[in-house]
């Protein structure tokens, strides 16, 4: 099988909640989202949800000690993320992350940066927004990507340019 119909097996669209499973203790870029989607979950219910709310808020900022990483708890996550080294990830609080979405360490999504489904970001890439990732598309390690990258885009270098398409 080659490697563009491989890549295209992960959905843009449907979230594969498998990828946030916490299967063991050690796992803390799965807490650190977890703390993120519970916190979003309780935060609207009332009084006792304000106190679990708080709860998760105490939650989030220990794991995001443990990863040395800024992953806001108000920002808008699609199922299935995967931080797979989750150190040095900084996310703006306006970025939307898609479905899917893997990002690897020392990334910075400033601005209000839009990742489509299944985006995986190589480690060290900065994405400087306003601008949107689309569905399938990869953003090479250490990229610094500053324009709209096209769905199914191979994007790295500095600035970044296409280097592949999917077909």
């Amino acid at each position: 099988m080659d490697t563009g119909m491989a890549e295209n097996l992960i959905s843009a669209e449907v979230p594969d909640w498998s990828r946030e499973r916490i299967e063991r203790f050690w796992e803390p870029g799965k807490k650190m989202i977890r703390a993120v989607r519970r916190y979003q979950a309780w935060r609207d219910r009332g009084l006792l949800g304000r106190v679990v709310a708080r709860y998760w808020v105490l939650n989030h900022w220990f794991w995001s000690l443990i990863c040395q990483s800024e992953l806001h708890l108000t920002t808008e996550i699609g199922g299935g993320l995967r931080l797979t080294h989750p150190t040095g990830i900084i996310v703006h609080p306006e970025a939307r992350i898609g479905v899917n979405c893997m990002i690897f360490h020392q990334v910075t999504l400033a601005g209000p940066v839009v990742l489509g489904g299944h985006v995986d970001v190589g480690a060290g890439a900065k994405l400087i927004g306003p601008l949107k990732v689309g569905d399938h598309a990869v953003i090479g390690a250490n990229a610094v990507v500053t324009r709209d990258v096209p769905a199914g885009a191979t994007v790295a270098g500095v600035p970044a340019k296409v280097i592949a398409r999917s077909e």
